[in-house]
């Protein structure tokens, strides 16, 4: 497992969001130089800066040209708002609050950098989805995802700078925010209720939140992934159907109703990735087969139910 050490100084953007959450409390086991950017009052234990990164003058202030070994964006959320309708919000979140990110900070003793990105840049591309592949967005926020990832790779090959970006498939697990689609689905089956679903027959790619995490924390110390697009995902397909119904099968309850929710206008129906360059880059695979990922967070949801 790769480690920092103790003196390492970081900075979580995006800290208060689910993958954040993890990533900070893994980081804290390493160091205690962790900084966070984010919303969340449960975060008050940390150095915590509560600031838009929309909102350059006001990040530029509170930090201050800081310097940081490591710095991890994870700003904004999921948002296929269309353009004419508010999309414009979802490209300052992403691209330009990078921009702004980029502009606070001290560069000169930073180590590495990990944007976030996602699988929905590659749009309606063939699955496999692989890195090579040319984008096509297809939402405001798909394009600003493309956008930075652009930028991370222009800026390491005309500056040097030592940024890479990690394109995440379907991430899940324990504490993951109930708007999400397995949360939904976990929720509604413990309470034996039925509850609106597709059809099921997108092919998808789940990763459990602990390799993912790893993924991160590897991609950000490894000096091979600098400059690079890298997919994080398990690399196996399967359908959102069979998902429910493992779901299913391991509360012993719930009542889907198939069909009750169309597909997304746009929606690419086959979205897996292929993950070689991480196995060869990073030297990373996912450990956590998905039932044991499902078993692992209806118990933590159970459990808080029970509470």
């Amino acid at each position: 497992m790769i480690t920092f050490k103790d003196s390492d100084r970081i900075l979580i953007i995006g800290a208060s969001g689910f993958i954040g959450r993890h990533l900070v409390k893994r980081c804290l086991k390493d160091t205690r130089f962790v900084t966070c950017i984010g919303f969340s009052k449960n975060l008050k234990d940390f150095d915590t800066i509560h600031v838009d990164i929309k909102n350059n003058n006001k990040l530029h202030d509170v930090l201050n040209k800081k310097s940081f070994d490591y710095v991890f964006n994870l700003g904004g959320h999921i948002d296929h708002t269309q353009y004419f309708k508010g999309g414009r919000n979802v490209i300052e979140t992403h691209f330009t609050g990078l921009l702004n990110v980029l502009d606070s900070i001290d560069l000169k003793s930073l180590k590495g950098f990990v944007q976030i990105g996602s699988s929905d840049e590659y749009g309606n591309a063939p699955s496999p989805q692989k890195e090579i592949m040319r984008e096509s967005p297809i939402s405001p926020y798909s394009h600003a995802k493309v956008a930075a990832s652009h930028f991370i790779q222009m800026l390491h090959r005309t500056e040097g700078f030592p940024g890479v970006v990690l394109r995440f498939f379907l991430v899940y697990g324990p504490g993951q925010d109930d708007k999400r689609f397995l949360p939904q689905i976990i929720k509604g089956c413990l309470n034996n209720a039925e509850f609106k679903t597709s059809e099921g027959k997108q092919l998808r790619d789940f990763c459990f939140i602990d390799d993912v995490v790893d993924a991160i924390i590897t991609a950000a110390v490894s000096s091979a992934a600098k400059g690079n697009i890298i997919n994080v995902a398990s690399g196996v397909p399967v359908r959102i159907r069979d998902v429910i119904q493992k779901i299913i099968k391991f509360t012993g309850s719930g009542k889907p109703l198939w069909g009750a929710h169309p597909y997304r206008v746009g929606e690419n129906m086959e979205l897996y990735a292929d993950i070689s360059l991480a196995k060869r880059l990073l030297g990373w695979e996912p450990r956590i087969s998905l039932d044991e990922g499902l078993k692992k967070t209806i118990e933590c949801y159970r459990g808080m139910m029970v509470e």
